[in-house]
């Protein structure tokens, strides 16, 4: 199936881990897919399916950034049809060792990049268009140490309910894709004792997959949810849910 052909696509973050999984699969339902990439990379044509990915150097934490690559497409495309924007960044600190440059780096990648992305994006996008936020399920849940990182994640929510309130009367549809652990390289780091700690915690047993997520983003950006907005798919295996 090609559910997103001919669709011109933006993913924030789209090369490597839930990015690159979301990339490639939209690729494959026949989306031209531009993905940015802090560290730049190649860009990749697929085999199968007509869609194809460019690979855009770009730090999504960085206005003038977002502001170039959104330029870009439309020079190139003339519109956007599909956003993901899923940049961001997690890391450990309890309340008494949260820094200025801790909370700053947080909130500046996985809020204020996903707040100019869209603003950027919608400029482009017609009647039909869809947005497709990455948040987590740590928004929903109180990780000690991750205060900061689950609060950027309930702005996610947060923005998904607003925006798709904004935008209903452009007929463009806003939804957040929320992810429990997944299996990507930054996981992948982690102990085994760790990554059987939180297996142990998910009642399907198991981390998921970057695959996985990207089935529920496809989902959510095609025509298949054309009457779902404002909502959130939670891929996490039941772990925040049961």
């Amino acid at each position: 199936m090609n559910r997103l052909a001919n669709k011109i696509a933006l993913v924030i973050g789209g090369v490597g881990g839930i990015g690159g999984a979301i990339s490639q699969r939209f690729a494959s339902e026949g989306a031209r897919v531009y993905a940015t990439s802090r560290k730049g990379g190649e860009n990749i044509s697929e085999s199968e399916g007509s869609g194809s990915i460019r690979v855009i150097q770009a730090d999504a934490n960085e206005k003038t950034d977002l502001k170039r690559v959104i330029e870009h497409i439309r020079s190139k495309e003339g519109r956007i049809d599909v956003l993901v924007v899923n940049a961001g960044l997690s890391e450990y600190a309890p309340l008494e060792e949260i820094s200025d440059d801790h909370f700053d780096r947080a909130f500046g990648l996985n809020v204020r990049s996903l707040v100019f992305a869209a603003q950027g994006a919608v400029d482009l996008m017609q009647s039909g268009g869809t947005i497709v936020l990455i948040g987590s399920i740590a928004g929903d849940i109180g990780t000690k140490g991750y205060g900061v990182y689950g609060a950027t994640k309930a702005a996610v929510r947060s923005f998904t309910r607003t925006w798709a309130n904004e935008l209903a009367p452009r007929g463009v549809r806003v939804n957040v894709v929320s992810p429990g652990p997944t299996d990507t390289a930054m996981m992948a780091s982690a102990s085994q004792e760790v990554r059987d700690a939180l297996s142990s915690m998910i009642p399907l047993g198991r981390m998921g997959r970057p695959e996985e997520v990207a089935a529920a983003a496809l989902f959510l950006a095609s025509d298949e949810s054309s009457f779902t907005t404002g909502a959130e798919l939670v891929v996490d295996g039941g772990m925040a849910q049961v």
